[in-house]
């Protein structure tokens, strides 16, 4: 199996999600991330977290936020964005996700 780095982008910060949303909709929201969480069942290995504000050093920052993040397992890259189907970031018009193979260390 291999692990594969998720990042939730967006068009606003995490921060600015939580802060605007209703406790209602954190509740809807929260909701789907676990169900879409119980769907993924073990290759969910770290459900991550919300990301706050970030900086970029020594290239041009992104159009987009990443708003967190999630380490999932997977035999490729085609099984990992089956895991991901469904995800609820993905309702959100303008969000997207990345999925990065984590590759070995050499010599580690």
């Amino acid at each position: 199996m291999n692990k594969y780095l998720v990042l939730y982008r967006a068009p606003i910060p995490a921060e600015d999600q939580m802060a605007n949303a209703t406790p209602e909709q954190r509740q809807a929201g929260m909701d789907a991330w676990m169900a879409w969480a119980a769907k993924a069942g073990s290759a969910l290995v770290d459900f991550g977290a919300p990301l706050g504000p970030s900086s970029t050093l020594g290239g041009k920052p992104q159009s987009d936020f990443v708003g967190g993040y999630s380490i999932i397992q997977a035999d490729s890259l085609p099984h990992a964005e089956k895991v991901l189907e469904g995800h609820p970031h993905l309702d959100q018009p303008g969000f997207s996700i990345d999925v990065l193979e984590q590759l070995p260390m050499p010599g580690m």
